[in-house]
């Protein structure tokens, strides 16, 4: 397989990299009737609780195994049921409303959350055209220009429903997940959006269907391999999940944003984190997967005869839990970062990657439209430009580690800012009154003994009068 790629790359690389929007591959919503935009619209939403349900159960049964355990196997056939269980569970499970909470704005923040989750697979492409009750439509609700666009609008939208609900909880916890939520989505997603900008500028267009396309001849993961990288750290932060789930850490901040959330409205935030994963994948598998087309070597067999019909839609499902057994194997295998090193990772390794990585592919892209080179030729001086840049970089001395503040003689102040700290390095908390007051106390202080023993008396000469009287020692 991969002499075969070596072989087809050079001469399919160059023939793809032009703009691929003279190709008209958007698709043709013309013949659709009302009828039909409700079919698909319910189709979706079927195939995205339907998936919920299922993730829950996978993920699970994953975890399960890289644990050295089964997992759920009891209620139903392989425990397929114990998704249904757990949501009957939070159905009926007594609904509790916080009494100083800001009721509207707590009521409405889940359904923010999970309404913006369910509005992405709209412009999502499942297949090429198919006649659904003689009608020929593609299998995709809608699309238009700045598809890709209205994702990260949605993404950007859904964010509101978990700073909303950690606000209106008016509880400490929840708010701080709540700006954590915040400064997670503003890091992550300027991320997330560099590394689309140049799926962007190879297909020549933010069209979803125009960028499945686009991808006819090559994946857009091969030449984008950088930027494919970065969109998939960059999609894990974005939906709160391990190792980036520092809103809802429950080691620091009990259950985060939903802490003050139980039985249904919980169960719509616990939904939406779902759904954002199945957007996040199709995603990925649209922009850089090449969408519903057949991996290789299917596309050769009967001259692409497997993308066509209904056969895509078997490939789309297929890339997209691709990626959400790569959610789960992330959560079984990484620990969670630290709120600093989060931070640190997004704003000064993801963000100047992407953006490093953007210049390379708009110079390399400019120089062959406006100046007629060749890609192929180009490729040797840029991997030695690359090489060049990581050899200096190693040349860059390290930052010395800052010396350790020498021992204070005075005594450490814990409430000097009017709130309690824990001692920094070389400082030391002073002796406790209440330390020195129970050493003084220890000689006379009672104990508890078991029951009576030889000779022991009570308080007037007499033996104890249960087994747990107190009896001074000494």
């Amino acid at each position: 397989m991969t002499a075969s790629l070596a072989a087809v790359l050079p001469t399919a690389l160059p023939a793809v990299l032009p703009a691929a929007a003279a190709d008209g591959g958007a698709a043709d919503f013309s013949q659709d009737v009302f009828w039909v935009w409700l079919l698909k619209a319910v189709g979706i939403l079927v195939f995205l609780l339907l998936s919920v349900l299922i993730a829950i159960w996978f993920e699970r049964r994953v975890v399960g195994r890289m644990q050295l355990r089964p997992g759920p196997n009891v209620h139903g056939p392989f425990g397929l049921f114990q998704s249904l269980a757990d949501a009957m569970k939070l159905l009926l499970k007594e609904d509790v409303t916080v009494k100083a909470a800001d009721k509207l704005v707590y009521l409405v923040a889940p359904f923010i959350a999970v309404f913006c989750s369910l509005l992405t697979m709209a412009v999502i492409p499942f297949g090429p055209e198919v006649s659904i009750f003689g009608v020929l439509t593609p299998l995709q609700l809608t699309d238009f220009p700045v598809a890709v666009l209205y994702i990260l609008a949605c993404a950007s939208v859904g964010v509101y429903g978990i700073v909303l609900g950690g606000w209106s909880s008016n509880s400490t916890y929840p708010l701080l997940g709540a700006v954590r939520s915040t400064a997670q989505v503003i890091s992550y997603e300027l991320a997330m959006g560099l590394s689309l900008v140049s799926v962007f500028i190879l297909a020549g267009s933010m069209s979803t269907s125009e960028i499945v396309a686009s991808q006819t001849t090559i994946w857009w993961l091969i030449p984008l391999a950088p930027a494919f990288v970065i969109y998939v750290i960059s999609m894990v932060g974005e939906t709160n999940r391990l190792p980036f789930d520092l809103p809802e850490a429950e080691g620091e901040l009990v259950g985060g944003y939903t802490t003050e959330y139980s039985s249904m409205k919980f169960a719509w935030f616990f939904l939406a984190e779902y759904i954002n994963m199945l957007n996040v994948s199709a995603v990925a598998t649209t922009l850089f997967f090449g969408g519903w087309r057949a991996p290789w070597p299917l596309s050769w067999i009967g001259d692409g005869v497997l993308n066509t019909g209904w056969w895509p839609l078997l490939w789309f499902v297929a890339k997209v839990w691709l990626f959400m057994f790569l959610f789960v194997w992330i959560r079984g295998t990484l620990l969670r970062f630290r709120y600093d090193q989060f931070m640190k990772f997004g704003w000064k390794v993801l963000i100047p990657s992407a953006l490093v990585w953007l210049v390379c592919v708009a110079v390399v892209q400019g120089v062959r439209q406006f100046g007629g080179a060749d890609v192929m030729a180009m490729l040797p001086w840029l991997g030695g430009a690359i090489l060049v840049v990581v050899a200096l970089s190693f040349l860059i001395p390290e930052k010395k580690a800052a010396p350790e503040p020498a021992p204070s003689d005075e005594p450490f102040d814990a409430f000097a800012g009017g709130f309690p700290v824990p001692p920094l390095p070389g400082q030391s908390l002073p002796p406790s009154p209440r330390a020195a007051r129970r050493e003084a106390q220890a000689p006379a202080s009672p104990a508890l003994v078991g029951g009576p023993a030889p000779g022991d008396q009570g308080a007037d000469g007499d033996a104890p009068e249960s087994p747990t009287q107190e009896v001074p020692r000494g």
